[in-house]
């Protein structure tokens, strides 16, 4: 990646993990794809995991919003605060336990292609320079996008794996 600037890479890592995410998903047969598995916490099925990152990439885009409309945004979101980081998500699955999977797909597809739009809206310089809006404080938006998009797609994939995997598994039984 020599010669690839802060953005680039951005845009780049974002969409591969992204894809990758993607893929995983449609490796399992689209009548399996609603399958719970039986874990500790939440995020048990792929729904679970795609409106997770929906949300968090809408809290970005009203972070974002805010931020550039010179207002100093609520994070992670009204009422919460990182160390509530944990009430947050559950409060997150809690809200999504009536969406399809197919709805998830959509919405996850639609809200990555946002922020990408948002990434590609800047210059090098205003994703990668310190301070350079007074709304991201001490750090970069490069840190603010990559944390909601393919920091945040690793972990996806991770547990999208072991969903895939589970239901594969579960399969094999059934055989």
């Amino acid at each position: 990646m020599a010669g690839k600037s802060g953005k680039e890479i951005l845009l780049m890592e974002s969409e591969k993990k992204f894809s990758a995410l993607i893929e995983i998903i449609e490796s399992v047969p689209v009548r399996k794809r609603t399958i719970t598995i039986e874990i500790e916490g939440r995020d048990k099925n792929f729904r679970d995991v795609l409106m997770h990152l929906y949300e968090w990439h809408a809290m970005l885009e009203r972070w974002y919003r805010e931020g550039m409309d010179g207002d100093t945004p609520s994070m992670p979101a009204p009422g919460y605060m990182w160390r509530t980081i944990k009430q947050l998500n559950m409060q997150i699955w809690e809200n999504y336990q009536d969406i399809t999977i197919h709805q998830a797909i959509k919405k996850l597809k639609l809200s990555h292609e946002r922020v990408m739009n948002l990434v590609q809206s800047h210059t090098n310089e205003e994703i990668m320079t310190k301070k350079y809006y007074k709304w991201t404080k001490t750090s970069n938006l490069y840190s603010y996008f990559a944390a909601n998009t393919y920091k945040h797609y690793i972990w996806a994939i991770k547990k999208c794996k072991v969903i895939a995997e589970s239901i594969k598994v579960h399969d094999q039984k059934v055989l």
